[in-house]
């Protein structure tokens, strides 16, 4: 099943198939950038996430191994997905994104332990 994901002010649109554990997998991470932003990830593989509509106005952050690409909406600031460093072939799209998801109703959602990463050793 296709999803469809928008930043707040719908300059950014994404078309989204998850993996088959669908929003069961959802889960946080405590790296030093995610627990900063706080938004529930859910998974899709790359090939899975489309942006329909925007792709001019997102822009890209990583830093470190420089493995993760994180976007967000450059007008509302909403980030919108990540291509992951723990799976470079999937990414995590925001959750509170997803049209008709209220992640609060996703809880409780298990944490990712992103301090003690493998690939920072």
């Amino acid at each position: 099943m296709t999803l469809k994901a928008t930043c707040h002010c719908g300059a950014v649109e994404l078309a989204v198939t998850l993996v088959p554990e669908g929003l069961a997998s959802a889960r946080r991470c405590d790296c030093s950038f995610c627990r900063r932003r706080g938004a529930i990830a859910v998974s899709a593989p790359l090939g899975n996430v489309r942006v329909v509509k925007g792709a001019e106005n997102l822009t890209l952050y990583k830093w470190g191994t420089g493995t993760a690409k994180h976007y967000f909406c450059k007008t509302c600031g909403i980030y919108t997905h990540h291509q992951r460093r723990s799976n470079p072939n999937e990414y995590g799209v925001n959750a509170a994104c997803i049209e008709g998801v209220n992640p609060r109703d996703l809880e409780p959602v298990p944490w990712t332990d992103g301090i003690n990463h493998p690939s920072d050793r």
